[in-house]
């Protein structure tokens, strides 16, 4: 197996080498994570709405963890699925206005489950050149064929629908908001474009569900499109704060998954502690509106902050915001001077990101005070400076 080490010199030399490094939580400090014995402002997290550490969402997953067991034991289909998943499904259900959901071990399982169970060889999958990795996996898992269309251009998905108009089954698959860039597909020209080819249209909320909507229900419900999806799809590890990830759609698509997705049919169900956990989040998600408001001014400020100070972060409102540095090293560099600034925010490389694109990828949170994001915008600028960006 030395074919490793000259390979991982490869990566070392035109850094791309990735290494895990601890993050410790502190309570008493939303919004910040310790590594060695540094407190630093976390700007890297998905924790959108800020209730991954919040005490009633512990709570409610202790006294289930009591009562329930450590872990399911089984699959969902021998006897893992235990009463919180009936409960959580039911109320997902609701909250997306379909008829039916099912719950997935992460957001990676959902996607590669679902496309190869809706689609296989002599299929065809139309998706964004810059979904997230499990859609692409998903698709290769699948066998179908996959036509991939320049990111956010309905010209272009135009011409491959009426290449592939002959394919047994069309599914067209988007993100919402796509992770690295932090801005929306075109979800009203994707639905015409579903219902004019006869197309299934699959939708990723991984990075909008909690954010946009009345109640958080994603931007499928912000423009109106949600009858127009045949799959919605979201993650609870983002705006929810805890971990899994749902599929809402049509009975039938229900009980189709349940029978052929196979991440899973062979996978160990949820901890019931988690998914009570999931429940209670889901709750509060709805309810507590002062979270988004709370947000999106953050994402505003934080924004515009960086804009004055020199950076072109875009006109986005989602909480992802990328700085393109482009080089690999510099944006190693840039990394390292934030953290030094005490502000955690990772170098995103290749291939993550199209070569020639490493950025620094910021996550905002609703923990996240103003005086502390503009705080952050002048360090970031300082650094900027400092490292040849601006």
């Amino acid at each position: 197996m030395n074919w490793m080490e000259k390979e991982l010199a490869d990566m070392t030399d035109a850094s791309l080498m990735r290494s895990l490094r601890v993050n410790s939580l502190v309570l008493e400090c939303p919004g910040y994570t310790v590594r060695g014995e540094r407190l630093l402002l976390n700007l890297s997290s998905n924790d959108y709405l800020g209730l991954s550490q919040h005490p009633v969402i512990v709570e409610v997953m202790r006294e289930t963890l009591l009562s329930e067991g450590v872990g399911s034991g089984a699959s969902r289909l021998v006897t893992g699925n235990r009463a919180p998943y009936g409960r959580l499904e039911e109320a997902l259900a609701g909250w997306q206005n379909c008829e039916a959901a099912l719950v997935f071990a992460n957001g990676y399982m959902a996607n590669s489950g679902v496309i190869s169970a809706l689609v296989s060889r002599g299929d065809v999958v139309f998706s964004d050149q810059l979904n997230h990795a499990s859609i692409v996996d998903g698709t290769i898992l699948s066998r179908a064929e996959l036509a991939r269309y320049r990111h956010n251009d309905m010209e272009h998905l135009r011409f491959l629908l009426n290449k592939y108009r002959d394919k047994r089954r069309k599914l067209i698959v988007t993100d919402a908001v796509f992770s690295m860039d932090g801005d929306q597909a075109p979800l009203c020209e994707l639905a015409l474009l579903k219902r004019e080819y006869e197309a299934m249209l699959m939708v990723d909320e991984a990075h909008s569900g909690g954010i946009y909507g009345r109640r958080g229900e994603g931007l499928c419900h912000e423009l109106g499109v949600q009858d127009e999806v045949d799959v919605h799809m979201g993650t609870f590890s983002k705006s929810f704060g805890v971990y899994g990830a749902y599929v809402c759609g049509s009975r039938t698509l229900i009980r189709w998954l349940i029978n052929k997705a196979r991440p899973l049919i062979y996978s160990t169900a949820l901890p019931p502690s988690l998914v009570a956990g999931i429940s209670k989040a889901l709750d509060m998600v709805q309810t507590e509106h002062w979270r988004r408001e709370r947000l999106h001014e953050a994402i505003r400020l934080f924004r515009s902050s960086l804009n004055e100070a020199g950076f072109d972060v875009g006109n986005g409102d989602s909480p992802i915001v990328p700085i393109i540095i482009g080089d690999n090293d510099t944006a190693i560099r840039f990394s390292g001077a934030l953290e030094e600034e005490g502000i955690a925010s990772v170098a995103i490389r290749p291939p993550t990101v199209p070569a020639g694109t490493a950025r620094i990828r910021f996550s905002l949170s609703a923990v996240h005070s103003n005086k502390e994001l503009i705080d952050a915008a002048e360090r970031i600028r300082t650094v900027g400076l400092q490292q040849g960006v601006l």
